[in-house]
C-alpha cells in the first residue's frame, strides 16, 4: 500500500471518529470528497476538488462540495489556506507546517521546518490575542517561474518587478 493510499485511510478513519463524536453524518459525498482532497498535494481550490468528485460521483453538485470543504474544516480534518487575492485552497495534512506559495503561477507547496516549528510565540498576542497554532505563508518564486523568468529569459526585468509582493492583511 502506498503512502497516499495509508493517508486517505488515514483521514477516512479521522473523518468517521469527528463525524461521531460531533453527531454529523459521515455521508458518501463526504467521503469522496475527502478521498480526493487527500490524494492531492497541490492544495487545491473548491472548483478543483469539484472537478475530480464529479468524475467520481457524478450527481454532487457544487454547492454540496463547497459546503462538505466548510465541514471538512470545521471538524478540523482540513485546512483553508487563504489568501486575500487568491481562491481558497485546501489541504489535508492538519499537522503544524508551513506554505511556500509562488506569486507568478499560485502553486502552494508544504514545507516542513524543525526550527520554524520551534519558534516561541507569547501565550496571547496584543488585545488579548490567544494563540492556539501558527503556520507561516512565504511568498516568493518557484525554482519553475525563477528559471522561466530569470533575466536572461525576461529581457533583464526583475523578478521583484514583474511579480510583485502580495499583500497581506
Amino acid at each position: 500500500m502506498n503512502a497516499t493510499v495509508r493517508f486517505q485511510e488515514t483521514k477516512l478513519d479521522e473523518l468517521a471518529s469527528r463525524c461521531r463524536a460531533q453527531g454529523v453524518p459521515l455521508t458518501l459525498q463526504r467521503r469522496v470528497t475527502l478521498e480526493v482532497l487527500a490524494g492531492r498535494s497541490d492544495h487545491p481550490t473548491a472548483d478543483q476538488i469539484y472537478e475530480a468528485v464529479t468524475a467520481r460521483y457524478p450527481g454532487i453538485s457544487r454547492t454540496t462540495v463547497y459546503r462538505v470543504m466548510e465541514t471538512f474544516v470545521q471538524l478540523g480534518v482540513a485546512r483553508k489556506i487563504s489568501n486575500p487575492e487568491a481562491k481558497a485552497r485546501y489541504d489535508a495534512d492538519t499537522r503544524r507546517h508551513h506554505h511556500l506559495i509562488c506569486c507568478a503561477c499560485d502553486q502552494v507547496t508544504d514545507y516542513s521546518s524543525d526550527e520554524l516549528d520551534r519558534i516561541a510565540l507569547p501565550p496571547e498576542i496584543g488585545n488579548g490575542f490567544a494563540v492556539s497554532d501558527y503556520s507561516l505563508i512565504v511568498t516568493g518564486l518557484c525554482n519553475r517561474c525563477r528559471k522561466v523568468n530569470s533575466p536572461s529569459t525576461s529581457s533583464g526585468r526583475s523578478d521583484a518587478r514583474q511579480y510583485p509582493q502580495r499583500r497581506r492583511i
